[in-house]
Formats: structure tokens, sequence, C-alpha cells
């Protein structure tokens, strides 16, 4: 009885505090948008000189809990290492791959799938549908491609739903690597021509 108490209120805290950190890097997110432009984010990184290649691959890494978009730490990536693209790739391939992992088996544990089943019952519903279907991994591959869409979101779902990890995964890498590749070998035409970018 004491060890349930303990684990959910462990669990409840562990949620209240991921919920904090996404409320809060939304938050400056929306309120400070030129604040996560890509230049901005390099100069930032840029300050851990010889830390700089470990630090953006730890953010890479945790960017997923906090749910912002992973499209301005890609872009930092390729004004911090303009002749490593293939290093930029591999490092936000790596950092989306295990943020998508970490999303997958945390939704149920910390009980973010029941926030989003109790926040956006219909959204969520409509997304557990797609996922189920024989085109799911199609959808998901689609999904992680796009990039006007987050990606976690779809990885909390599949979480809660315990669709097959390795076809989840790899529906994901395939989506991202196709963005991502565009980002990093386009992307300095991007960081160039697109407004808030820069």
């Amino acid at each position: 009885m004491a060890s349930t108490l303990n684990w959910k209120i462990a669990r409840s805290a562990s949620f209240a505090l991921w919920f904090s950190i996404v409320i809060a890097a939304l938050t400056a997110y929306f309120m400070s948008p030129d604040t996560f432009a890509p230049a901005r984010v390099a100069e930032l990184l840029r300050q851990f000189e010889g830390a700089v290649l470990f630090v953006y691959l730890f953010l890479s890494v945790i960017r997923g809990l906090t749910l912002l978009p992973s499209s301005p730490l890609v872009l930092a990536g390729v004004l911090l290492f303009p002749h490593q693209p293939w290093i930029v790739l591999g490092i936000s391939l790596f950092g989306i791959v295990a943020s998508s992992s970490m999303i997958f088996w945390l939704s149920n544990t910390l009980g973010i799938s029941g926030y989003f089943e109790r926040k956006k019952p219909h959204q969520v519903a409509k997304i557990r549908s797609r996922l189920e279907r024989p085109s799911g991994l199609l959808f998901v591959i689609l999904w992680a491609f796009f990039p006007l869409v987050p990606t976690d979101v779809v990885c909390y779902v599949a979480g809660s739903i315990r669709m097959n990890f390795v076809r989840f995964i790899s529906a994901v890498f395939i989506g991202e690597l196709i963005l991502i590749s565009i980002y990093v070998f386009g992307g300095g035409h991007l960081i160039m021509n697109i407004p808030g970018f820069h």
C-alpha cells in the first residue's frame, strides 16, 4: 500500500516537473521567438567553447521533452558547424530518435498521455485512429517529415497505445531523416531567406 502511494506521489511529482518545464519553454518560445532564432541559439552555444559539441548533443536529446520545435536547433547546428553537415545530421537524428524513444516510453509512466487525452480528446482520438490502421507507419513517417506539426505529439500517442516500438521509431527516423537532410544541406538558404530563422 505504502509503495503504491509512493509511486503515485513520485509519478505526480514527475508529471508536475515535466509540465512546468513544457509551460516555461513554450511560454518563452512564443513570448520571445527571436531568442530561439538559429543565429541566437548558435551564439549561445558558442559560449561553451570546447564543450559545444557535447552541449549541442545534450540539447538535441532533451529538446523533445519540452515540445519545442527541432528546426531552430538543427539550423543552429548548421551555423555552428558549416563544414561538418554530416555531424549536424548525425547529432540531430540521434537527438530526435533518443527524445522520441523517451517520450514513447514515458507517455504512460508519467501520465502524460492521460493529460493529452483529457485536454485534446478529439485530436488524440483522431491520431490514435490513424496509428492503429495498417497505414499507421506511413502516417508517422509523414507526420515526422511535415515541419509544421510537432513530432513529439505523435510520439506521446504512439506510446499510449503501445504501437510496435521498432515500427514506430523506424518511421520517425525515416521522416526526420528526410526533413533534417533538407535543413542541413539547404540550411544556408533557409537561414538567409526565411524571416525568423536568422
